[in-house]
């Protein structure tokens, strides 16, 4: 919800509860970023103070830029952080000021900081560049996850930022990296479900995914929207896959969250519905 218009950290905490009765057990609930460049993300601290006391079964998690976003989280309790880092040096250069080498080593100092908790790095672009003048190989991408891994990050997650893959290049990606990754797809050019399925199809089996089908970032305007929970959940079930996740719960949720923004979610299953008599 950071490209979002602000919302109430009552409201925030809310839509986690309504999230966590659907099924939903791993939630990032926050971001710890500048609430002058995000700032619908001011309040991060008292969100995670009140859903850890408030829900203590849901799994919290919080996105973290920096060292200093890492040791606010830590301060706050949160015991699982989302780092993220670019495969594209043009990107990096522009939004970071860093290179990607000097990124991956201030990961290191992020891990530091981290204190021990659990650490997720996203790797960003990792299916394409956003610039047409530059090229990013799988073999980059395998890169940047062996080095993650070297400075003690616990586990890799691959980000199609700006909607540009496709099963050839998932499958392409993950004979370089190996299929133990996370995806964290968007569905800027309608592919995400079909991503996430070529995907499936290859042995990954953790997602990214956002209610609604929300997402985005305020610093990649072309990256539209995530992949909606709903729409995944609902193709899992009808294969026979339990998510462990109630699809109607889920489409309560979804419009929750729609009235919380102010405007329709991208969601084909929330504006559908599930598919009639089919698995729930």
């Amino acid at each position: 919800m950071q490209g979002e218009r602000a919302v109430s950290v009552d409201a925030r905490v809310g839509l986690v509860r309504r999230l966590a009765e659907a099924g939903v057990v791993d939630i990032e609930a926050a971001a710890f970023v500048s609430p002058t460049a995000v700032p619908a993300m001011s309040g991060a601290a008292e969100v995670v103070e009140r859903v850890a006391e408030e829900l203590p079964d849901v799994r919290l998690w919080a996105l973290v830029p920096n060292v200093k976003g890492a040791q606010l989280a830590v301060a706050a309790g949160v015991r699982r952080l989302t780092i993220t880092v670019s495969a594209s040096e043009r990107y990096s250069q522009k939004n970071t000021h860093m290179s990607r080498d000097e990124a991956l080593a201030q990961l290191g100092q992020v891990r530091q900081a981290a204190d021990g908790a659990v650490c997720d790095l996203v790797v960003s672009f990792a299916f394409g560049s956003a610039f047409e003048d530059e090229t990013i190989t799988p073999d980059d991408v395998a890169a940047i996850a062996s080095r993650a891994h070297t400075l003690g990050i616990d586990r890799i997650t691959l980000a199609d930022t700006t909607g540009v893959a496709t099963p050839r290049r998932i499958g392409d990606v993950l004979d370089a990296t190996g299929t133990d990754v996370g995806f964290h797809l968007h569905d800027t050019r309608g592919t995400a479900l079909l991503n996430a399925w070529s995907a499936i199809g290859r042995g990954v089996a953790r997602f990214d995914t956002a209610l609604g089908g929300l997402g985005g970032s305020p610093f990649a305007p072309a990256a539209g929207g995530n992949l909606a929970t709903e729409d995944l959940v609902m193709l899992l079930a009808d294969e026979g896959i339990d998510t462990g996740i109630d699809l109607d719960a889920l489409l309560d949720a979804g419009l929750l969250v729609a009235d919380l923004v102010g405007h329709d979610i991208p969601s084909r299953v929330a504006a559908a519905g599930g598919i009639p008599g089919g698995a729930r």
